[in-house]
């Protein structure tokens, strides 16, 4: 809270102003210089003489809240700027009462008129033009948010609205509505490039085919995406076909058949030295599309598959066996129904063999007590008797399967794209899901979501992505500036180091106020020698936010 005190005589009263600062100078300096707000501005017409606040501004608000990690929903960012600084953040003669959720839901009917993603992909044109960013590789990943309220799940939406539905859940929320965010991201700083809001009920397989064909111009035009790098949802014969515009890179699924006959016979030679890693290459032809193929094992996939396994093995083979156990406690009437329920039973076994079958005739008798030596049974039932073992080659197999992966390509030059360039590019598909994992996160603003209508919640997540950009950006600019100026930053454990990120580099800003004198004279209080170097390597756009005034 601000805290307001008084001193000397009541005639000439001399009060003092606490405001936090904390990283928002670094987050605003970035949206200023990434021209976010300028930039929405321009395209967006607004009537200058009847708002407090632009549109820029308020949403240069909502990322500010966003990335402030205060845990606040989007209707308490009033709250949120009661104790900051927000002329300093935002601009000349704005006031947090007039950060109003009113106001802020305006803005997000305003991005939403203009249409969301048509206007993102302008911002973050710029955004990598400013940045100096190479979007050679796209990265295509989609993830669901769930939302609070009833909105349009029982309705068709009208057109160009998404609908709010029940759907695969990434969350494990399957009982809430959801909507699911599709990001294309480049590949150095993971700025989302182009993005997409969609139906809660999303098909991965049908949207990246959609998004492929809606974005295909401006992956060009605007950015200049030579490879669009994806998961296996992208891996379809439709898709595929669909694509011999475009040059791509993806992940063959591990059900494809091919895939797995593939692995069985190029994986054993790698199992003997588990801690090298290798791949081999191999031309395809899957879906009517000729590719290449590059089978990768990976020591830490080995590692990880062996712990999994096990585990699984154990399991699996327990169960098995508890039935081999029951069945063999089962009576049959002759020996061709035992027989039957064995062969039937075998079909059942994943991962164990019967060894040293018999099926036993047991004699029976009617009446009670012992019968009498030399009396001929009445009747046999009939029992199965055996050997159950674990079939080592086929943990063998699953353990295989586990430490390799199938990457393709539509591009059959591996002079134009190496073989290891190929599998870097698909590894750095990470940077796309660390976006999402930072988007999730509890203290954003939009762990979970309500508003009033479905439009404003898809101006919204065009508002998330922005922050997203701008997180990923700072992270970006942090780093290439400490490199440049051969400068280090202190991390978590106090060691220096030249690659931080952003999320550490906001913790250790936290605590840095701005003390209002008078209303005439603002001192920034609270900055050591890593903070003072920092700003100043950024440039002056950061430390004018960081540097008082009097």
């Amino acid at each position: 809270m601000a805290s307001h005190i008084s001193t000397g005589s009541m005639e000439s009263p001399q009060y003092y102003r606490s405001e936090n600062l904390d990283h928002l100078g670094l987050v605003a300096g970035m949206y200023d210089e990434l021209g976010i707000g300028s930039l929405i501005d321009a395209l967006i017409l607004q009537d200058g003489k009847k708002r407090v606040v632009s549109i820029g501004q308020a949403v240069k608000a909502m990322v500010l809240n966003g990335l402030g990690f205060a845990n606040r929903a989007l209707y308490l960012t009033e709250q949120f700027f009661s104790n900051k600084p927000v002329e300093r953040l935002i601009g000349p003669n704005i006031e947090s009462a007039h950060l109003n959720d009113d106001v802020l839901g305006r803005a997000l009917d305003a991005i939403w008129n203009y249409d969301p993603s048509v206007l993102y992909p302008q911002l973050a044109s710029q955004a990598v033009h400013r940045l100096g960013l190479s979007c050679r590789f796209g990265h295509l990943d989609s993830t669901s948010f769930h939302v609070d309220g009833r909105y349009n799940s029982d309705e068709e939406p009208e057109e160009g609205v998404i609908q709010l539905t029940k759907g695969y859940s990434r969350d494990h929320r399957p009982d809430l509505n959801q909507v699911v965010l599709q990001l294309i991201c480049e590949r150095q700083a993971g700025i989302p490039l182009l993005m997409q809001t969609l139906n809660g009920n999303n098909s991965d397989k049908e949207s990246f085919r959609e998004m492929v064909t809606d974005f295909t111009e401006q992956m060009d035009s605007d950015f200049s995406i030579e490879y669009l790098v994806a998961d296996s949802a992208l891996y379809t014969a439709d898709t595929l076909s669909s694509m011999n515009h475009l040059l791509w890179i993806s992940r063959v699924p591990e059900t494809l058949n091919l895939a797995r006959e593939i692995i069985d016979m190029t994986a054993p030679e790698w199992i003997h030295t588990p801690e090298q890693p290798a791949f081999r290459a191999l031309g395809v032809n899957y879906g009517e599309v000729r590719q290449r193929w590059v089978v990768v094992f990976s020591p830490e996939a080995y590692q990880r598959a062996q712990k999994t396994i096990n585990k699984q093995c154990g399991k699996q083979s327990l169960a098995e066996l508890r039935a081999f156990t029951k069945l063999c406690k089962q009576n049959f009437a002759c020996d061709a129904d035992a027989r039957q329920a064995l062969t039937q039973f075998e079909t059942t076994l994943k991962l164990n063999t019967l060894s040293e079958v018999e099926i036993n005739a047991i004699p029976r008798f009617k009446g009670k007590g012992r019968p009498a030596q030399g009396r001929q049974p009445d009747y046999f039932d009939y029992r199965i008797e055996g050997a159950m073992a674990v079939d080592l080659q086929e943990r063998t197999r699953r353990l295989q399967r586990k430490s390799c992966f199938i990457l393709a390509s539509n591009q059959l030059d591996d002079q134009a794209l190496p073989h290891e360039e190929l599998i870097a590019a698909y590894k750095d598909q990470q940077k796309v899901e660390r976006g999402f994992r930072f988007l999730k996160d509890p203290m954003f603003m939009a762990s979970t979501l309500f508003l009033e209508s479905p439009k404003r919640i898809m101006a919204l997540m065009m508002v998330m992505t922005l922050s997203l950009m701008v997180y990923a950006a700072l992270e970006h600019r942090i780093r290439e500036r400490l490199a440049a100026c051969d400068e280090t930053f202190p991390n978590q454990k106090g060691k220096l180091i030249n690659n931080p990120s952003a999320r550490w580099v906001f913790q250790y800003f936290s605590g840095i106020t701005l003390l209002v004198i008078a209303e005439t004279q603002e001192l920034v209080l609270n900055l050591n020698e890593y903070h003072i170097a920092l700003v100043n390597m950024l440039g002056e756009r950061y430390s004018k936010l960081y540097s008082g005034s009097g």
